[in-house]
């Protein structure tokens, strides 16, 4: 399949399944693994961590995805994939590119993205941070019900369960068993199995959890029509605590706003998506 494209820790599960190889100049090749499925189709954030990981091979002086917006045209399904690179600007602290992922003749996501060096911007910020946002309040790990313990059907509908362990207060396990809230809100503890975060792995993370239209007592699989994604630091090693909520469910549609903490208390993504609501 060409030069391989992975990092030295590729022996973890993650990075085996956001593997990819080149092509040509500006194409490279993936097989999307049947591990990360949801619903009817492949998780979007994996999806955007496989793209990243070629955009990360094709602009290596800037190592790190800064942000990037993706619009899903279609449902991805295992199997090989191809992502087409075209580069904007690769000078100076930043990089732009856009990148199209492809099974056959079908576009499944199309993606602006802006790389950079993260330690390098911040090396030029002399380290000003004004964060207004709070992390969320969350039981200790071991008060709260991991995904592990979900119910066989519901691992069924969403193998992606298995690739990773997310903890959530008791009263949020709507999908094993508890009662819906009413409120469009759901938070946990989050880690992938056998790595350590890192940018790439926050794009997964980003869209890692249940809709939160679980809470309004609409469960199912929720495509992503659009996600735009920010990472703000590295993270630190350890478990990531996750918040998603939405306001508005209007025409549909909902929207779904997420924050990813670090294990030092450091703010360390955000993303926003449009999503239609539940098919059951």
């Amino acid at each position: 399949m060409g030069e391989s494209v992975r990092a030295e820790r590729a022996v973890a599960e993650f990075d085996r399944d956001i593997a990819v190889s080149r092509v040509d100049a500006t194409t490279y090749v993936a097989e999307l693994a049947p591990g990360w499925v949801v619903g009817g189709g492949v998780n979007g954030g994996y999806l955007l961590a496989v793209i990243a990981n070629a955009l990360r091979a094709h602009l290596p002086s800037h190592p790190d995805p800064i942000a990037l917006s993706a619009f899903y045209t279609s449902a991805s399904t295992p199997g090989p994939a191809e992502i087409r690179i075209q580069t904007k600007r690769d000078k100076g602290s930043l990089a732009v590119a856009t990148a199209e992922l492809w099974q056959g003749a079908d576009l499944r996501i199309t993606t602006t993205a802006t790389y950079a060096d993260l330690d390098g911007l911040h090396a030029k910020s002399n380290g000003f941070e004004r964060v207004t946002a709070t992390e969320p309040e969350l039981p200790p790990l071991e008060e709260c019900v991991s995904s592990t313990t979900a119910p066989e059907g519901v691992k069924e509908f969403v193998p992606m369960l298995d690739r990773f362990e997310l903890c959530v207060p008791k009263e949020q396990f709507v999908w094993g068993g508890a009662e819906p809230s009413g409120e469009a809100v759901l938070s946990g503890w989050f880690r992938h199995r056998d790595r350590e975060p890192d940018p790439l792995s926050l794009l997964q993370v980003l869209d890692a959890l249940p809709p939160v239209t679980f809470g309004l007592g609409l469960p199912g699989w929720a495509p992503t029509l659009e996600l735009t994604c920010h990472i703000r630091h590295k993270p630190a090693p350890g478990w990531l605590r996750v918040t998603h909520s939405s306001r508005n469910v209007s025409g549909g549609m909902f929207e779904e706003d997420c924050e990813i903490w670090d294990a030092e208390g450091k703010l360390v993504a955000q993303a926003r998506q449009l999503a239609r609501l539940p098919r059951a």
